[in-house]
């Protein structure tokens, strides 16, 4: 095997190419679907939750009554999920922290 063969960088789809020729960021979506874009900077997103979080804090200004409603929503949603994360990171602590309390009361 010779080492130019590594050297070669594999060919990019045009999707990627267009995203990367245009300045704005890569965003790999899944299937078919095209990224979601804030409709004032152009800016994509894969998810339409996480472009009304960027709204929200980018573009407070421009916001309708209805799109202010989606950001509430989007917010409420995410607060929701940090706090599934943070108790179930609390469970782990406390699972670990006992378990080794266990196991070193039968070692000493």
């Amino acid at each position: 095997m010779s080492g130019e063969s590594c050297r070669h960088a594999p060919a990019a789809d045009t999707a990627t190419t267009a995203a990367a020729s245009s300045g704005g960021p890569e965003i790999d979506v899944n299937g078919d679907e095209s990224p979601v874009r804030c409709p004032y900077c152009d800016r994509p997103f894969r998810r339409a939750r996480l472009e009304s979080l960027h709204r929200g804090l980018e573009h407070p200004e421009r916001l309708s009554d209805r799109e202010r409603a989606a950001v509430e929503r989007a917010v409420r949603d995410e607060r929701a999920e940090l706090r599934r994360v943070r108790i179930y990171a609390l469970g782990v602590l406390v699972a670990l922290y006992f378990g080794l309390l266990i196991i070193a009361a039968f070692v000493v």
